[in-house]
C-alpha cells in the first residue's frame, strides 16, 4: 500500500505571500458546457473537487469564451471562504476572420476582466492570469492594465502563463507577480529554468499539462515505480511533481469523476529518495 506524506506546511502554498491554497488544485479546462447530461456531470466534478479538499481551481476565458467561468460559478457560489478560482484573459475572438489570437490591448484585458467578475460573480478576482503575452501590445501596457485593475480593487494579485526567464525579469520591472503557469511535467520539463526562477523569488508554479507520458522505456519505468507503490502511474506523476519544487501547485483537470479522486490522491503518495532517483533519470521530451 502506498506510504501516507506526513501533513507539514508543505501540502500548502501561499500565493503572493499570503493567499494559502492546497498544492494540488484543479484545472476546469476540460469540463464541458453544453447543456444536458455532461453538463450535470461536470458540475458534479467540480463540486467533488471542493468536497475532497481543492482549494484551487483554474479556469480562462478561452476555455469557452467564458462559459467554463459561467459553469464554476453555477457549480460552487457562492464559493467557500478557503476556495481560489483563478482565471486568465487575454486571448481573444479578434482574428481577420473571428478566429481566437493573442489579445493583450488594454481595452481588451479590462473588457474580459470585467466580463470575468460578472461571470465569477465576484468583486475581486484574487488571481488573474495573462494567459500568454501579446507581442503586439507592448508589455508594459498590458501589465499596467492589470496594475491598475488591481489597484482599483478588481484584481488581487497579477500571474503570467508561458513565459520565458527574460519575461518573467521584464514582468517583475513593471508589477509584483505571484504565479507562472507554464507547461511543465515529468518528461518535459523545458521550463526548468522558469521554475528555479519562480521558487528563487517565492512564485507559485501551476504547471499546465502536468501528466504526459513519453516514449515505452519512460512509461514502463513510472509503471514500475506506479506497482511498488500500489499506485497508478498518474498519481506517481502528481507527486513527483509535488516533491520536485515547494513552489509548484499541480492542476490536473479532468471531466470524469473516477479521474478526479485518482488524481487527488496523488497527494498521499510517498516516493522515497531512490524512487525519485529513478525517475529523475527518465529520458526528457519537449512537445
Amino acid at each position: 500500500m502506498t506510504e501516507p506524506q506526513p501533513h507539514t506546511a508543505s501540502t500548502t502554498f501561499r500565493i503572493g505571500g499570503d493567499l494559502e491554497v492546497g498544492r494540488l488544485g484543479f484545472g476546469a479546462m476540460h469540463l464541458p458546457t453544453e447543456p444536458g447530461p455532461v453538463r450535470d456531470t461536470s458540475l458534479a466534478v467540480a463540486r467533488r473537487a471542493v468536497e475532497l479538499g481543492v482549494t484551487l481551481i483554474d479556469t480562462a476565458y478561452l476555455y469557452g469564451g467564458g462559459a467554463n467561468e459561467e459553469l464554476l460559478a453555477e457549480a460552487l457560489h457562492p464559493y467557500p471562504d478557503d476556495l481560489l478560482v483563478t482565471t486568465k484573459v487575454g486571448v481573444a475572438r479578434s482574428g481577420p476572420g473571428g478566429e481566437w489570437k493573442l489579445d493583450g490591448r488594454p481595452a481588451v484585458l479590462r473588457d474580459q476582466v470585467e466580463r470575468a467578475l460578472r461571470r465569477l460573480r465576484v468583486e475581486r478576482i484574487e488571481l488573474l492570469q495573462l494567459h500568454r503575452i501579446d507581442p503586439d501590445t507592448p508589455l508594459a501596457d498590458q501589465l499596467g492594465t492589470l496594475r491598475d485593475l488591481r489597484t482599483e480593487g478588481k484584481i488581487g494579485r497579477i500571474g503570467l502563463s508561458e513565459v520565458t526567464v527574460d519575461e518573467l525579469d521584464r514582468a517583475r520591472e513593471i508589477v509584483d507577480v505571484a504565479s507562472v503557469q507554464n507547461r511543465y511535467n515529468m518528461l518535459d520539463r523545458e521550463h526548468e529554468p522558469v521554475l528555479a526562477a519562480c521558487e528563487a523569488a517565492g512564485i507559485a508554479f501551476l504547471p499546465w499539462r502536468p501528466v504526459a507520458w513519453g516514449d515505452a522505456g519512460a512509461t514502463a519505468e513510472v509503471a514500475a515505480v506506479a506497482a511498488e507503490l500500489d499506485a497508478t502511474p498518474t498519481q506517481i506523476a502528481l507527486a513527483w511533481l509535488l516533491g520536485h519544487s515547494p513552489v509548484m501547485l499541480p492542476i490536473p483537470g479532468t471531466a470524469r469523476m473516477a479521474h478526479l479522486e485518482e488524481n487527488l490522491a496523488a497527494g498521499r503518495i510517498h516516493l522515497t529518495p531512490a524512487h525519485r532517483a529513478r525517475l529523475d533519470r527518465l529520458p526528457r521530451s519537449s512537445v
